[in-house]
């Protein structure tokens, strides 16, 4: 069974459509939206300030997603896919986003529509990813333009997500 606590009276609200693995761990001031999936070792720590995430968004395996203390909460949007072993701290990351595998998004930082974070790379806090680009290193840079197929896998991966969930 996964682990879904409270924390100072502050319940996990989790849509009943929301695939969550059996050792996944969320808590606290959390919110998560329809078609989501919470993959094996994923951690989801709404203790000491509020995170969302959307609709059709998943967690994959070994993620982190963590806020800071009375300064930043974690908003995830719809249709996001947050790559195995990254972890989301604190920051703003729009909908139709890949997180790749590894990738860290640190606080304050927004990751606008329509992005792509490559495996491995640090998104600064205060930086800002703008819409339509692929980014990647450490610290992250703009690298180029996304492709017409970089932005239909953004619109087909999170319904995968969707597909292999239903596995379980």
């Amino acid at each position: 069974m996964p682990t879904i606590l409270p924390v100072k009276n502050k319940f996990p609200q989790i849509d009943e459509s929301v695939f969550i693995a059996e050792n996944a761990t969320i808590v606290g001031d959390v919110f998560i939206g329809e078609q989501c999936s919470i993959w094996f070792n994923a951690v989801v720590r709404g203790d000491v300030n509020y995170i969302r995430i959307g609709n059709y968004t998943n967690i994959q395996d070994g993620v982190v997603i963590h806020c800071t203390y009375r300064k930043n909460g974690t908003d995830i949007g719809n249709f996001v896919n947050v790559g195995h072993n990254a972890i989301v701290h604190g920051c703003v990351v729009h909908d139709y986003v890949v997180i790749g595998m590894g990738a860290i998004v640190m606080d304050r930082a927004i990751v606008e529509s329509n992005v792509i974070i490559a495996a491995g790379a640090v998104v600064l806090e205060d930086m800002v990813c703008e819409s339509g680009y692929l980014y990647a290193g450490v610290p992250a840079k703009k690298i180029k333009p996304l492709t017409n197929e970089q932005l239909a896998m953004l619109k087909q991966l999170p319904h995968n997500y969707v597909l292999y969930s239903s596995w379980f």
